[in-house]
């Protein structure tokens, strides 16, 4: 899976693509919504996944997917993930359950969910995972210092975003104004203020650590993608890229060029087709679900194809962060 050196540009521009693979009683979680009692519950790890690594495949790009603990209880799951994982992918923990108010629980029961989705992961790949992803993006000091604790390389889940922000909260207010309740929290706003690049996260941990590692220790912040500052940090993730088709692809694309790491964080879903996959019943719930799975793959290689194009080359997250502790 690695991509060939003769494509390869130079090392100071890394791209990253990884899938988060909540499945689909996650997003009935979010809309408040009871998940139907038929393959339609297992369609990204029954049908999404194969997308992703049949494209991934294709395009040469070593990716990196979060895989929830609890999932790969499902022996056909682990089974996947350890394909995933031979064929040259990353796995990282994306937590045991996906408690989507994880940051609001005790210390004790954020070590239970880092370290069950690290040992979950181990049995299934033969491999523990360095990375961790919070569920929802939403972190805090004490999932930092547990991540810490259990010497986790890197986290991705700092998500400084003005837009996705606003966002998350309207339509958080929107189900609850058509009398669901929604499982999704909302992030402390101080979190927009982080640094959009990779960085040594300090306390509290939107701030940047001036007191450097000297010994390569500490876990190493790789923020999700946001255009650069001029455009305002849009959002530069699976769900808007897929949404806007090929063209619009490009354009987010043009505005993330330049930062060093470009971290295009994806889901299972932005490969799922409502047709194709029994998600009718979520479609009018769930925006990317209105595009099928062939138009949301054309618009995801237009935004790989734009990054090789401006000399980026795809790496997994942990070896994006190793590449970051190897510069200073």
């Amino acid at each position: 899976m690695r991509e060939p050196r003769g494509a390869a540009a130079s090392a100071e521009r890394l791209a990253a693509l990884s899938v988060d693979l909540d499945e689909i009683g996650c997003y009935a979680a979010i809309h408040g919504l009871d998940v139907p009692w038929d393959d339609s519950a297992q369609a990204i790890y029954d049908r999404a996944v194969a997308r992703f690594a049949a494209l991934f495949a294709d395009e040469h790009v070593p990716a990196t997917f979060f895989a929830v603990g609890s999932d790969l209880d499902r022996a056909e799951n682990g089974a996947r993930l350890a394909e995933l994982h031979a064929a040259g992918h990353e796995i990282g923990n994306h937590s045991k359950s996906h408690l989507y108010d994880l940051t609001r629980r005790d210390v004790a029961t954020i070590r239970e969910e880092v370290a069950g989705g690290i040992a979950a992961i181990e049995r299934a790949t033969g491999t523990a995972p360095v990375g961790f992803r919070a569920p929802g993006y939403t972190i805090t000091d004490p999932v930092f210092g547990v991540l810490d604790e259990l010497g986790v390389a890197y986290d991705s889940s700092v998500f400084p975003c003005p837009a996705y922000f606003a966002a998350k909260a309207v339509a958080i207010g929107g189900i609850a104004l058509r009398g669901r309740r929604s499982r999704s929290v909302i992030d402390d706003p101080r979190v927009l203020s982080a640094p959009a690049d990779p960085y040594m996260p300090g306390t509290p941990y939107w701030r940047r650590d001036r007191d450097q590692h000297d010994d390569g220790g500490g876990v190493v912040e790789l923020p999700i993608g946001v255009t650069r500052t001029l455009t305002g940090r849009l959002p530069y993730i699976g769900t808007n890229v897929v949404l806007g088709g090929e063209r619009v692809a490009r354009l987010l694309t043009a505005g993330i060029v330049g930062r060093p790491l470009v971290n295009l964080e994806l889901h299972g879903i932005d490969l799922a087709d409502a047709d194709e996959d029994g998600l009718g019943w979520l479609r009018p719930h769930q925006v990317d679900l209105r595009r099928t799975a062939r138009e949301k793959e054309a618009a995801l290689r237009a935004a790989i194809g734009a990054l090789r194009k401006a000399g980026y080359r795809f790496v997994t997250l942990a070896e994006a962060a190793s590449a970051y502790r190897a510069r200073g």
